[in-house]
């Protein structure tokens, strides 16, 4: 059973609001020794609460400005099926989500790229080129009005 207290999940919400701070000042804003906060990070990290630490990019900024959340479904949703489209999906950068869904389709994924005919190429060269997929319905994202990569931590089971 994993035991965590307000202590742990205030250096988790300060991790997740910016994981460049440094032990030092995660400490400080917590009230916390650097030493007995750098093994209370170690201990979040070993036991897989924190996961890892990421820089976001502004994909706008980079010209990859063109992002579509497609339902995918297979021909055939064997065990087999699903495996090889998540090995392929897996391996597809432009892919930054899949999530395996309940329904009329089989798999949620939002696609990233730069622009409409790179979206095009990747779904007639991948998606539909590895003959697994039966259908797919493109949403074209026109306005993200909420995103974010933070847990609700308040609603953890966790949290005392």
């Amino acid at each position: 059973m994993i035991e965590l207290d307000s202590v742990d999940f205030r250096i988790l919400e300060l991790l997740q609001d910016d994981a460049a701070l440094s032990v030092a000042e995660i400490a400080d804003k917590i009230g916390l020794s650097s030493s007995p906060c750098w093994r209370r990070i170690k201990r979040l990290e070993e036991i897989g609460i924190a996961k890892k630490r990421v820089t976001l990019l502004n994909r706008e900024a980079l010209g990859l400005d063109f992002e579509v959340i497609a339902s995918v479904k297979l021909s055939l949703p064997s065990r087999e099926n699903l495996e090889k489209f998540e090995e392929a999906v897996s391996n597809w950068p432009e892919v930054v989500d899949c999530a395996t869904v309940t329904g009329a389709v089989d798999y949620m994924i939002r696609v990233v790229t730069s622009d409409m005919h790179a979206y095009d190429g990747f779904l007639r060269d991948k998606l539909l080129g590895i003959g697994l997929v039966s259908d797919v319905q493109s949403r074209i994202v026109i306005r993200v009005s909420k995103r974010t990569t933070a847990v609700p931590l308040s609603h953890s089971k966790f949290r005392a």
